[in-house]
Order: C-alpha cells, then structure tokens, then sequence
C-alpha cells in the first residue's frame, strides 16, 4: 500500500475508533489525526488559529467548525502527512464534514475513503458498562470480555483494588449514544452518496477489526 490514503474514521463512542486509528498508523506510516490532540498542539504553538481557538476556548465557548477546519488545513500540511492521514473522530457533523470535503478538494488532496465501525448500540453500552481497571496500575479489564486470570486480582502487579469510571454507566452511555445519532451518524449517508463509505463489523475482536480495516485500506 504505498499511495497516499485519506481517510475518516466514522463510529460510536466506545466502538475503537483510536485504537484502530492507533494501529493504522503503526502499520502504515498514514498519521493519526485527532482533533483534540491537534487543538491542544495548536494552542501550544501559539500558530495563528491556535490563538483564535485558545481566545474561544477562555472565553468559555465552542470552538467553532471553521476554526477546527482552519487547524486540520494547517495540521495536513506538516511533512509526516505526505504518506497520509486518519481522522478519528472528526468530521462530528454534516457541516463539518460539507467544509472538510471543500477544504481537502480546493487543496487537491480529496478524501479517498470513510470507514464506519459499526456497532449495534446494545453492544455499546455492554462494553462500556463493563470496564474497569486496576486502582494501582492502571491494567484495563472487562466483566465478560476480559476478566482477570485470578478473580479480584490484577494479572500484572496483584492488586486487589480496581474501579470504574464514574461515566461508565448505561444513562451516560446511552446519551453519549443519542447524541451521535442525532449529529454524527448522518455523516455516514454523506459519506456513502460521495461513494466512499465503506463499513467494517466492530463486533468482532480488536485484531480481526483491524485486519477488515487494512484489507478495506488496500482496496482504495
């Protein structure tokens, strides 16, 4: 796979999408491009759209889509971009994603592909619910899917204290869930009428999502 590849990551909450991104990258050279990660680094270089966001942000305010259009313009153009590109999490909504296509195509770097990991909602809140981690290390595990070796003990330092993050429960789940519904899944059709959606099954286990994403990528 040497071409250039361009590609949004389109999926719920909890479905893998950085994890996947993450893996993505370590195989392919393309650069993980989260919008979180590049507004901090903005903000951080002090860059001309990184004082614009940072002056929205002290004032308490969302940042708005033609600033966080601005830094992906920006961001795209750094020389570890010249072998290609995931966007996690980014565009959220049908504007965005109107002004991402117009930004990427007046800059002749169209998007070559969007690729849903899609994950019935119920399956969602199950994985979510059940997660909790090591209060001493930090190991992550699962009620069904990854339970210690050894019941109320940490396989990797033996601690016996483990917790749960307090937005780990089904209400939260299920807004966080509504809320992507409403805004975000309609990307999805966007994406599918531009004739480049293609959707890979997030049911299956980590490295089997990873393998139909790679073989997704190689057919672009």
């Amino acid at each position: 796979m040497n071409a250039t590849k361009r590609i949004v990551l389109i999926g719920p909450p909890g479905c893998g999408k950085g994890t996947q991104a993450k893996r993505i990258e370590d195989a392919t050279g393309m650069v993980q491009l989260s919008t979180g990660d590049m507004l901090r680094a903005a903000v951080a270089a002090a860059s001309p759209i990184g004082l614009k966001a940072k002056a929205v942000m002290e004032a308490g305010q969302l940042v708005s889509d033609d600033i966080i259009i601005g830094m992906v313009a920006e961001r795209i153009k750094a020389p570890d971009c010249a072998k290609g590109f995931i966007l996690d999490g980014f565009p959220r909504s049908i504007p965005q994603a109107e002004a991402l296509s117009k930004m990427l195509a007046d800059n002749k770097q169209p998007m070559n592909g969007a690729i849903e990991i899609r994950v019935p909602d119920q399956f969602i809140v199950e994985r979510i619910t059940g997660r909790f981690t090591c209060a001493k290390c930090g190991a992550g595990y699962h009620d069904k899917f990854q339970k210690p070796a050894k019941d109320g003990v940490c396989d990797k330092c033996g601690a016996s204290d483990f917790s749960r993050r307090k937005d780990d429960n089904e209400e939260t789940v299920r807004t966080r869930l509504s809320a992507y519904h409403e805004v975000t899944s309609p990307i999805v059709g966007f994406y599918d009428r531009a004739g480049i959606l293609k959707v890979v099954d997030g049911t299956q286990g980590i490295d089997d999502v990873t393998k139909s994403i790679m073989k997704v990528l190689a057919e672009l």
